[in-house]
């Protein structure tokens, strides 16, 4: 179920009977020579909308700018300051949460979100258990769970491109926005060199000198829309699993 496509009686309907919510947090940024830059959100995204399905839960409105500071130097990339990730994710658990909601799973879709959004995580916790007259009741709880961490993710990425996967503009994350939007498709000529270099950066000129092109380590070339599927079809049940844990928790 999208909260966007519902009415207000449908999500007080579900409310009876569920008050988990999935929420996808991705990112706008460059992914390389072959790498949409709304890969990160569509990730999250696709994974999201399965999972609801699967699990019969609410699905928010994708949170599709990140923290991305170091990818500005690359065209079309946004970000958002931690300090405005934190405020958009500390509102919107706030909203939701008037309403009855209480689980919030947040599936992610980019590295560079994990710290901002555990660190908006206690800011909504330091906020419950600063109230005075602090009841015993349901308290809001929230769970990140970055979809490329699951097991099958993993063992995926070994077989399908061993030593080549890296940690940015990787072949699962193409090939997975490659199964989502088939004509997006970019044909692209050899990479040079074939596999990206791996390392450090700060901000967006280090990351740029660093890594010319984008890719962190990876080898994209390697992305289908096949895989994608092989991918989102494997993962999707165990995060499916994951959710519902979180939510009976």
């Amino acid at each position: 179920m999208q909260l966007a496509l519902c009415t207000w009686q449908e999500v007080e309907a579900y409310l009876k009977r569920s008050t988990g919510i999935i929420i996808p947090i991705g990112s706008t940024e460059q992914h390389g020579p072959n790498g949409l830059i709304g890969t990160d959100a569509i990730c999250a995204e696709v994974f999201a909308r399965e999972v609801g399905k699967q699990a019969d839960a609410m699905v928010a409105p994708t949170i599709s700018v990140g923290m991305a500071q170091h990818h500005l130097a690359f065209p079309g990339s946004m970000t958002l300051r931690p300090s405005t990730l934190i405020a958009v994710i500390r509102d919107m658990v706030a909203s939701l949460s008037r309403h009855g909601f209480t689980r919030f799973f947040f599936l992610n879709g980019h590295g560079g979100n994990v710290a901002t959004t555990t660190a908006a995580f206690s800011e909504i916790y330091a906020e419950t258990s600063l109230q005075a007259g602090l009841s015993n009741g349901t308290p809001v709880r929230c769970m990140l769970k970055n979809w490329w961490e699951a097991p099958s993710a993993r063992r995926l990425s070994q077989s399908l491109f061993p030593g080549v996967e890296g940690s940015h503009a990787t072949p699962s994350e193409v090939s997975v926005t490659y199964h989502a939007y088939p004509e997006a498709v970019k044909a692209v000529a050899a990479m040079a060199p074939e596999v990206a270099p791996s390392g450090s950066f700060t901000d967006a000129a280090d990351y740029r000198r660093r890594f010319a092109d984008g890719r962190i380590g990876s080898n994209p070339a390697l992305a289908s829309a096949a895989h994608g599927k092989t991918i989102v079809e494997a993962v999707t049940p165990e995060l499916a699993t994951a959710y519902r844990d979180f939510v009976a928790s």
